[in-house]
């Protein structure tokens, strides 16, 4: 059976999460002992992602070459080879690199490594499946990629509905047992994540900051740094799914809360994205002198994008690259 884990980033719940996590702090003591164990970000000792793994993007439904582009540049940016003097500055490999620090911080004898690269993209510009998906037709697409060393990433465009999309996710990873490959008799598993295009149905909810707020402290929306709101606000999502599914990718890795609706490696620090932020502001970020757009990684290609705060298992505090 598939482990869905649901990543409800909807802008009201990252403001209740917000306050929670404060809030939650104050009254520890008074806990019981099984209650405190949930307010902590730890791991539960079950496998990561290790080794080398492609990321296969399943384009679903009509994306310009323009929108495929934003993406797989992340994706290839996030590779340490691009970690070089010729990338500015900070960088979304910089980013990533904070990942490492989950699995450097597991005592073993043999230190796991992780290595990510951009694998096959997968076309479905004629809605196979229809315009109104399931989260088992969502598990369908996923399962058109490889089932074995990689993460298979399903992107729906903007005119595309699925289950549970705006009223309570944004995305959400999981994992599936492969029926392609086997490992020593047994059938592995393969991590997915999926991550709708919010531009039309859900923007104020799914691409804050780059849109009016739904809900919570009302401030203009940042300028998108590849003036494209729903492709990056993609971007915040998928980023912080892409570091839930590495360091929790079966269900039993890191992660704080309850094992069916954790706080991950990024989704433990909801809505921060530059020092100082605070409910309805993302933070202290750099802007584009040209387009005033707002950002705090540069990438491959020259381009710019807006990523989520990591929390720091060796520090217990969020960490922003700006």
């Amino acid at each position: 059976m598939a482990l869905t884990i649901p990543m409800k980033i909807t802008m009201h719940m990252l403001l209740f999460a917000f306050f929670l996590t404060f809030a939650s702090a104050g009254r520890m003591l008074s806990k019981s002992g099984q209650e405190q164990d949930l307010m902590v970000f730890k791991y539960h000792n079950g496998p990561l992602l290790t080794g080398k793994i492609s990321i296969n993007l399943i384009w679903y439904g009509k994306f310009s070459p323009s929108q495929k582009a934003i993406i797989a540049d992340f994706i290839t940016s996030l590779s340490s080879s691009t970690h070089s003097s010729q990338v500015i500055q900070p960088s979304v490999a910089t980013w990533w690199k904070n990942i490492e620090k989950y699995y450097t911080s597991i005592k073993s004898k043999k230190p796991s490594t992780l290595q990510l690269c951009l694998g096959h993209q997968i076309l479905d510009e004629n809605y196979s499946l229809g315009k109104s998906l399931k989260m088992q037709q969502i598990e369908q697409l996923a399962a058109t990629g490889d089932q074995m060393n990689a993460i298979n990433i399903v992107l729906t465009s903007s005119d595309v509905a699925v289950e549970g999309f705006c009223s309570s996710k944004c995305g959400t990873h999981g994992s599936l047992r492969s029926k392609t490959a086997t490992v020593r008799g047994k059938s592995p598993k393969f991590a997915y994540i999926w991550v709708g295009n919010s531009e039309t149905q859900c923007p104020g909810q799914c691409a804050w900051p780059f849109h009016q707020p739904t809900y919570g402290p009302q401030s203009p929306p940042l300028v998108a740094p590849n003036n494209d709101v729903g492709l990056d606000g993609m971007i915040i999502n998928l980023a912080s799914l892409l570091a839930g599914t590495v360091t929790n990718p079966f269900g039993n890795g890191y992660f704080q809360g309850p094992a069916d609706a954790p706080l991950e490696a990024a989704a433990a620090c909801p809505g921060i994205y530059g020092k100082g932020a605070y409910p309805g502001y993302a933070g202290e970020l750099k802007v584009d002198a040209t387009t005033g757009a707002s950002y705090n990684a540069h990438g491959s290609d020259a381009r710019k994008y807006l990523l989520p705060a990591i929390y720091d298992p060796l520090t217990s505090t969020c960490s922003t690259l700006v």
